[in-house]
């Protein structure tokens, strides 16, 4: 509704505009006051609550429905991790720091925006080593769901698709796929610890994220400096 009204109503203008459209939050003179004018960021902290509300609602179905079905907790904690790093943006480190203003605002462009400026103002964000563990496991998640993927793929003819049945009951279609990780990688990865692996390197990424933006102006208010004083980055 709010990126409507900036668009004056006009369905076209809507369209052209959207990615340039922005819900920003409250200004500093509020701090981290809930009682913000509507239009002067009221209507972000309302945004902000229904969304919440919803992840955290959605987090708490994932673990009675793993209950209630004898299911081990790994979508629950899977999912912990990325509310984690979302309520790091949007409320734990505005409530540490300078309020609402320090908080990611609601659109395309414009979170590019303050995650271009969030790095400049705290020293390069390159230097920040929580980050760079968090690019690590990104940049390695990816890897190993594409190669699992492609391994599920390539074995298909052998029935890699009962993948859960031939973890205990190995099938022509787990050996070959081990065969191939261990002769391509140098270890062997099974069926089911690649999964393992895949779990561990998705749900660091969002954990160590959220570490390093959560002691950005907190604790450390240049990672360049920091870095410098640690060996981190040349002096």
């Amino acid at each position: 509704m709010n990126f409507a009204e900036q668009a004056n109503w006009s369905p076209q203008t809507y369209m052209r505009e959207f990615f340039w459209l922005s819900l920003d939050p409250p200004g500093p003179e509020y701090g981290f006051s809930f009682m913000v004018p509507l239009n002067e960021g009221g209507w972000f902290i309302m945004t902000g609550a229904f969304l919440t509300t919803s992840v955290l609602l959605w987090l708490a179905r994932t673990y009675m429905r793993a209950r209630a079905l004898g299911m081990g907790y790994h979508v629950f904690w899977a999912f912990a991790s990325a509310i984690w790093l979302f309520l790091v943006l949007g409320f734990i480190r505005p409530a540490l720091g300078n309020g609402w203003v320090d908080a990611v605002p609601y659109g395309i462009f414009s979170h590019l925006i303050w995650t271009n400026n969030f790095s400049l103002i705290h020293g390069n964000f390159f230097y920040n080593p929580f980050h760079a563990l968090s690019i690590v496991f990104l940049y390695g998640s990816a890897v190993l769901f594409a190669m699992h993927g492609a391994t599920i793929l390539a074995t298909g003819r052998y029935g890699a698709e009962r993948e859960i049945e031939q973890i205990t009951d190995r099938g022509t279609a787990a050996e070959r796929g081990g065969l191939f990780w261990r002769w391509t990688m140098g270890f062997n990865a099974s069926i089911e610890s690649i999964h393992r692996w895949a779990w561990w390197f998705a749900v660091l990424t969002t954990l160590t994220g959220g570490i390093g933006v959560l002691l950005s102006g907190t604790v450390v208010d240049n990672w360049y400096i920091w870095a410098q004083e640690h060996y981190y980055a040349p002096k």
